[in-house]
């Protein structure tokens, strides 16, 4: 499967979380580096997009050999490169018009440093109509819709951009003991509540949005797709390890039965 997304040097979140999530669910990353970061697990110092040209060629030298089950899109960095990743995947869809893609709309860290070049939520808007499944956490949903608005009118505002599902996390909502996520499709929903764990999390995003790309990219239908990735990610996040002090690190690695 394809993987969009940028380097996290500590191996907390980005291209390194995805392929260690992606591998541990029986898929294989084909990996596609949009953007350089200088961060550790707890702030973003410097976002360095890459060349639109590259992230092309990086791309092309990959679907020209190797078939695509699935697309994960992370961070584009500016709208050079997602405007190129667009017409990538429209590409792909003309001969395989089911191609999943699932798209981690990912605007700022956990502390709000921004992961973008330029204004985050116009970099990624020629995604949203190639989204299969958009998992936005609730600041992401409030900032690419509106926090006055309410889930079922952010899924509504999704899908009038493309989207086919939207996945809303609630690990950033309310403290309370457990966490809701609502997945929201076109004439289909489920909600989930898991406990609240301890402490914070670095790539969270990036681990349950992989999982659920790696699953898809499988065959396996999107309600259990979504269900299967969130127990893979709590499990991660469950028994996730500190390298320094502040958010810890999912484990990744850990077995996981489909």
């Amino acid at each position: 499967m394809l993987v969009f997304s940028g380097s996290d040097p500590s191996g907390g979140a980005g291209m390194q979380a995805d392929i260690t999530a992606i591998a541990a669910l029986g898929a294989h990353p084909l990996s596609v580096l949009t953007v350089l970061t200088v961060q550790d697990n707890e702030r973003v110092f410097g976002v360095y997009p890459v060349a639109a040209e590259l992230v092309r060629q990086q791309t092309q030298a990959l679907i020209d050999r190797i078939p695509i089950a699935a697309v994960k899109l992370g961070i584009v960095g500016n709208r050079a490169n997602a405007e190129v990743i667009a017409a990538i995947i429209r590409d792909l869809r003309s001969r395989q018009p089911d191609l999943p893609v699932v798209f981690d709309p990912v605007l700022a860290n956990g502390h709000g440093d921004s992961l973008a070049s330029e204004d985050p939520v116009a970099a990624v808007a020629p995604l949203f109509e190639l989204a299969t499944v958009i998992t936005p956490n609730r600041l992401e949903a409030n900032r690419l819709c509106s926090p006055e608005t309410n889930p079922e009118q952010q899924a509504a505002m999704l899908f009038e951009r493309g989207c086919q599902n939207v996945l809303l996390k609630g690990g950033h909502g309310p403290e309370q003991d457990e966490v809701l996520n609502r997945w929201i499709g076109k004439g289909r929903q489920r909600n989930w509540r898991w406990p609240r764990l301890p402490g914070e999390f670095h790539g969270s995003g990036c681990t349950l949005a992989a999982a659920l790309a790696a699953l898809l990219a499988q065959g396996m239908d999107v309600e259990l797709a979504i269900d299967a990735a969130q127990i893979y990610c709590q499990e991660a996040l469950a028994t996730s390890y500190g390298i320094a002090p502040g958010q810890r690190i999912p484990n990744r690695t850990l077995p996981f039965l489909k």
